[in-house]
């Protein structure tokens, strides 16, 4: 017992640092060494509750869709009960939080580049989408979503890795992603169309900023 405590508290401690360091410095720049002196805890010690860098992020990400998906339930309360339009407004949440910071762009994209994460992702947003769209779509079964979250997520990524310009604003990429993935959903037009407007219709400079600054202590309370 005394050394499964022990493990769990190099882990949390371990976690805690690389939270703050992917935040603030960055994944990649976010070494093995230096995570294991703001930690406090021995490489030999480190590596053995986590592999690598992916392990830990692993562990995270989990816990950033939960946070997303929170945030999401809380920004759309006494707004809708429409499944779809809440789907909308977390997606949306998503590419905003992405834009924030270089170093959110960073941890998103390099959790759905790696298989680990991917698949964590994947499994976790592939359950909530057959939540969302079960009803309209009767016949789907599990593999179903799970394919399509697949494709989905490949346009989630792409989106979230080109910064907005002059040309590409947050208006038209939010716009461009919702028609895209939608129609994975056999979403009606008219449909997508509803899901933009209502998206359109939140201050979402308060919110992200909100987010990012609740993010970490979100974080640091599951592990």
């Amino acid at each position: 017992m005394a050394n499964r405590q022990t493990s769990e508290v190099v882990r949390s401690k371990v976690l805690r640092s690389a939270i703050t360091m992917f935040l603030q410095d960055g994944y990649e720049k976010s070494t093995i060494a230096k995570i294991s002196d703001a930690s406090k805890v021995n490489r030999g010690s480190l590596c053995f509750a986590f592999k690598d860098k992916e392990s830990m992020l692993c562990e995270l990400i989990s816990h950033v869709l939960e946070f997303q998906f929170e945030m999401a339930e809380e920004i759309t309360a006494g707004k809708t009960a429409d499944k779809i339009l809440f789907y909308a407004a977390e997606t949306a949440l998503q590419l905003h939080l992405a834009e924030a910071t270089d170093q959110m762009r960073e941890m998103y994209n390099v959790s759905y580049s790696m298989s680990n994460c991917a698949g964590i992702i994947y499994r976790y947003i592939a359950e909530r989408q057959r939540i969302v769209f079960a009803e309209s779509l009767p016949t789907w079964e599990g593999k179903d979503f799970y394919e399509r979250e697949i494709a989905a997520a490949g346009v989630m990524r792409n989106f979230m890795s080109v910064p907005c310009d002059f040309y590409f604003t947050m208006g038209r990429k939010l716009r461009a992603f919702l028609e895209s993935t939608l129609l994975l959903f056999r979403v009606p037009d008219e449909k997508i169309a509803e899901a933009i407007a209502f998206v359109e219709t939140f201050d979402w400079e308060k919110i992200t900023k909100d987010a990012i600054e609740r993010l970490p202590a979100y974080l640091e309370s599951k592990v």
